[in-house]
């Protein structure tokens, strides 16, 4: 019997374990919350704006076009676009967890629809992090990949005068395609000491063997940044920002090796903005619902074929460990393989590519790690959480007027974590924060990503729509 894979994310992760899925013979469900496949990295302009070069900012959109023109018209695979996947239900007996979604674009009338298959998997990505600091939540400071969204899919400049700031290679391509579009980057800062990176990355060479497309790009962005004067400054990060309503200068800072403001270091620099990285957050509710566990880093666990704790699902890409798109992409074809019922250690070049991408995701992490330090950025008045405005010296005397370290009393106490994005872009920061409110520079503990409550819908669905399903989750 044909088994049927139905794969959650259209980035590179999700459409590589469609494509290994289906050249395994499998059927083949791709849901997608966005209109076309490709996902963050494949982001592109589109082609009724009539661009005479469509394609000069960014990477791997031919080669990203090809598989998705392939999985739209293939017969064995069904591609939902615009559906939005609100809950996971897992069944008391076994199988396939349940996926239900809303299909259709926001404001419209949505489709309802239930899609369960023989396997799950699952590749719904990452959320840019920002760690907090005075005047962050100014009109003019963007995380970076809204930043590069804009100028890759709207050719929008989101300032003339741009600083990038935070740690990991994602700077790079960030600040070239605000330079390509037009912006003066003022600087890119790098967070950790520059010896500290060049040692994790100058290890054991041998395993980026299969890694050597980034040596081009790194070259690409180098001569980027010669070409437009951009210098690149390491152990040096933007701690504060301030302007009358929106950003008119930032404060860069000298750090230690913990992040910490070197005193006597701090520098004021005119800018109408501030691009803004200081890694990524896994995207792993869904992978949570469907009965996944997490790992002591926060991301989903998974064993050598991607599969996850749960019986019938596996994870890749981002939600398993930060890697960029080839490790995505390598993830996604073991996991689907693996999901139609095959076994991907037949392949004696992929599972040596499957575990050099693993080995490129440490080495990553262990080069560009968010250090302790960056704690001591915030003040009281800082907001923490911006969807409802919570302030540090709020989280602060709600700590101290609860008992234990539970977050729940705090978050009802100070609706932390309650706004729109529910805790998604700030609970990693509050859990961190609760740790080592005044950080000495030793401890480390609470800067990984923060395990999100359960919630029974991940997407937001209007009081209508869930009206007008029975009992069975029928319209």
């Amino acid at each position: 019997m044909t088994r049927h894979v139905v794969v959650i994310g259209g980035g590179p992760a999700g459409t590589a374990a469609a494509d290994s899925a289906l050249r395994c013979g499998a059927r083949v469900t791709l849901i997608d919350f966005n209109e076309q496949l490709g996902g963050q990295y494949n982001r592109r302009i589109p082609a009724a704006y009539g661009v005479r070069r469509p394609l000069s900012i960014g990477h791997g959109y031919l080669a990203a076009e090809r598989r998705a023109r392939l999985l739209s018209e293939h017969p064995r695979c069904e591609y939902l676009a615009w559906a939005a996947v609100y809950q996971i239900e897992q069944h008391a007996e076994g199988g396939c967890p349940a996926v239900r979604v809303l299909i259709g674009q926001e404001g419209e009338r949505r489709t309802h629809r239930v899609v369960q298959g023989d396997a799950l998997v699952i590749a719904t990505g990452a959320y840019d992090r920002v760690c907090p600091f005075p005047g962050w939540d100014l009109l003019g400071v963007y995380t970076a990949g809204a930043a590069q969204t804009f100028a890759k899919t709207q050719r929008v400049l989101v300032g003339r005068s741009v600083l990038v700031s935070g740690t990991g290679p994602f700077l790079l391509p960030v600040a070239q395609s605000l330079a390509l579009g037009g912006a003066r980057v003022t600087a890119v800062l790098e967070a950790n000491p520059g010896r500290r990176i060049l040692r994790h990355w100058a290890a054991n060479p041998w395993q980026l063997r299969h890694n050597l497309g980034k040596v081009g790009e790194l070259v690409e962005y180098i001569g980027c940044g010669v070409r437009h004067r951009i210098p690149l400054h390491t152990s040096r990060a933007v701690v504060a920002v301030s302007g009358d309503g929106r950003v008119e200068e930032a404060t860069v800072a000298r750090l230690d090796e913990n992040w910490t403001p070197i005193p006597g270091s701090h520098t004021t620099i005119a800018v109408d903005a501030v691009a803004v990285s200081h890694g990524f957050t896994p995207q792993h509710e869904l992978a949570l619902a469907a009965g996944a566990r997490l790992d002591a880093s926060g991301f989903v666990e998974v064993d050598d074929t991607q599969h996850t704790t749960a019986e019938t699902v596996w994870a890749a890409g981002e939600i398993t460990g930060i890697g960029g798109a080839a490790v995505s992409e390598i993830e996604g074809t073991v996991a689907g393989i693996a999901a139609a019922g095959g076994d991907p250690d037949t392949d004696r070049a992929l599972r040596a590519r499957h575990r050099t991408a693993r080995q490129f995701v440490a080495r990553l992490a262990a080069a560009h790690p968010i250090r302790p330090g960056v704690l001591s950025w915030s003040r009281p008045s800082t907001v923490i959480c911006r969807c409802e405005g919570t302030t540090h010296a709020e989280l602060t005397a709600a700590w101290t007027r609860s008992a234990g370290d539970g977050y729940r009393p705090v978050k009802l106490a100070t609706r932390a974590g309650l706004g729109p994005c529910q805790g998604r872009m700030c609970a990693a920061n509050i859990a961190a924060l609760r740790t080592q409110p005044y950080p000495d520079g030793t401890a480390t503990d609470g800067l990984a990503a923060a395990t999100p409550a359960w919630r029974p819908l991940a997407a937001p669905v209007r009081l209508r729509e869930l009206a007008e399903f029975d009992s069975e989750g029928q319209p």
